[in-house]
């Protein structure tokens, strides 16, 4: 039997140590987690994200009783993009969540459907995406969407 070993190369920083444009994000992601919809869960998530010609675009989670029906943050962001903006890249993408104590002291990462989401619009337009896991504590920053997901399944998996 063989082993393989799998590495993520994820840089830790604080908001401090990040461009201003970068920083700006964040805080539209952070801003974003208003527009959440979560009487349910009260976990509210909000994303931004910055085309290839500079146009950034906001979406937070959105509840629904029926669990399965919910739309994520990175999701409603991305999808708006693709609808509005089909030939611009995305080339950023930043994620905050908080609950009824505020923003969550560790980062959060985007769901499996949300990663196959991401993983797909970096396929389509052969760009990577540049991930922003905000948490009060630290900040993730994180190159691809492959990153996190070294093992996926796209279209060459067929």
């Amino acid at each position: 039997m063989k082993e393989i070993k799998i590495e993520s190369r994820i840089k830790v920083c604080k908001m401090s140590e990040l461009a201003s444009d970068e920083q700006r994000l964040i805080e539209m992601a952070k801003k974003a987690t208003d527009n959440s919809y979560s009487p349910y869960s009260h976990f509210k998530v909000g994303a931004a994200i910055r085309l290839g010609d500079g146009t950034e675009i906001i979406g937070a989670n959105q509840e629904n009783a029926a669990f399965s029906v919910t739309m994520c943050a990175e999701r409603s962001a991305i999808f708006a993009a693709m609808t509005q903006y089909p030939d611009q890249p995305i080339t950023h993408l930043a994620i905050a969540a908080r609950n009824e104590n505020g923003f969550m002291a560790e980062s959060t990462a985007p769901c499996g459907s949300c990663r196959q989401v991401i993983l797909e619009v970096e396929n389509l337009h052969k760009q990577q995406i540049r991930l922003y896991l905000y948490g009060e504590n630290n900040i993730y920053v994180i190159e691809s969407i492959k990153d996190i997901l070294p093992l996926n399944f796209d279209s060459e998996s067929m």
